[in-house]
């Protein structure tokens, strides 16, 4: 290393210059203990350059802010934190065993195998397509937070199979080889490639369209009701005492989706206005009834054969519920008017209020978890 390049030695004299001539031209310079190097004084950020895109602003700078509800879903995110070893799934073994009929350890078992390969693709999508693309820090770091909760809702499901003692290689398979879980996969994978690729040039308006899309398909869709109602038939288990510590970590799940689905949700609609575009009404018809499509054929597998107090038809006719709320928080036409709440008792497991043994299990109550809004 030579001389004007050591950092570890600041007594030690700058080397002299390589290139006389062209260090000549370089100005102003300033003296730092007797080396002497270019100036670089850089203009103050202002929080007006800042876009959700193609932003002006240094990425490094965190503030000052020019969406501080960013910077609000992150420290909300953090109020939620948990891992999946904090609760019991000793009476799992037990249920999953002796309790519970085919029908719903056949429910039980696709319902994991969907979301373990849902949540890495979330992972994946956020960390390489979404957060890469987004200019202002605020921005990044609750997405950077997203990206750490979509690998712990892996490591919980991997828990979750664990525990009970499924045949791992069997249950993450079930995605490539069970037609109705791989639709739901692809159409993800396509509605996502090509926004993933780093030369996605988002200056382009027809480019930036498609990243709107893409992005509405994966935060208002995607998370905002696959996940959303995917953890449904667990819950319903849940509901008649089966399967009480798998619905306990997925209530933890969903309170992170339904953060990440507003997050979303609130990019979209400021990404719109901030580049006063508008969503093709017809490219969003396609997008719906492709997600309803996939999500028909999924319920009519996992819930070929119903069980208590749960089947395909409530899963779907949810599904089209949940979608018309999420279209009217974008402020887009709802997708299936009329649709009605069939699981009123849906979104009560975002709230996870319940009385517990301290002795048992974490009381949720002590936790700075229940000071979050929801949905």
């Amino acid at each position: 290393m030579t001389a004007a390049y050591r950092f570890d030695d600041w007594e030690t004299p700058a080397a002299a210059p390589q290139n006389p001539a062209l260090d000549a031209k370089i100005a102003p310079k300033i003296e730092v203990g007797r080396s002497i190097l270019p100036a670089a004084a850089l203009a103050p950020i202002n929080a007006a350059d800042k876009r959700i895109v193609n932003g002006k602003a240094d990425i490094n700078q965190l503030a000052p802010f020019k969406y501080p509800w960013a910077w609000e879903f992150f420290l909300k995110a953090n109020r939620n934190h948990w891992t999946p070893l904090e609760i019991s799934m000793a009476q799992d073994v037990h249920d999953y065993h002796h309790k519970l009929s085919p029908a719903e350890r056949h429910v039980f078992e696709n319902v994991l195998a969907y979301l373990t390969t849902s949540d890495i693709l979330a992972m994946r999508n956020i960390g390489l397509a979404v957060m890469e693309k987004m200019s202002a820090p605020e921005l990044q770091i609750y997405q950077a937070r997203q990206v750490y909760e979509e690998a712990l809702h892996t490591w919980t499901y991997q828990h979750c199979i664990e525990s009970i003692g499924l045949d791992q290689q069997e249950i993450y398979n079930r995605y490539r080889v069970v037609p109705e879980i791989h639709g739901k996969i692809a159409l993800a994978n396509r509605r996502l490639e090509r926004v993933m690729r780093a030369d996605f040039d988002l200056t382009n308006r027809a480019n930036l369209h498609e990243f709107a899309l893409s992005y509405f398909f994966f935060a208002v869709i995607f998370e905002g009701c696959w996940f959303y109602n995917g953890f449904t038939p667990v819950f319903a288990l849940q509901r008649r005492g089966l399967m009480k510590g798998a619905a306990e970590q997925l209530q933890y799940i969903m309170r992170d989706e339904v953060l990440h689905c507003a997050f979303g949700i609130r990019v979209v609609r400021e990404l719109l206005k901030e580049e006063d575009l508008e969503l093709d009404p017809r490219a969003l018809r396609e997008l719906w009834d492709e997600a309803e499509a996939a999500e028909t054929a999924y319920a009519d597998y996992i819930l070929r054969a119903p069980i208590l107090g749960y089947n395909a038809e409530l899963h779907v006719q949810q599904f089209r519920f949940i979608a018309n709320r999420r279209a009217r928080q974008v402020g887009v036409e709802e997708p299936f008017p009329g649709a009605e709440n069939v699981l009123p008792w849906l979104d009560e497991q975002a709230n996870l209020r319940k009385e517990k043994n301290f002795f048992e299990t974490r009381v949720t109550e002590y936790q700075t978890g229940g000071a979050l809004a929801w949905d």
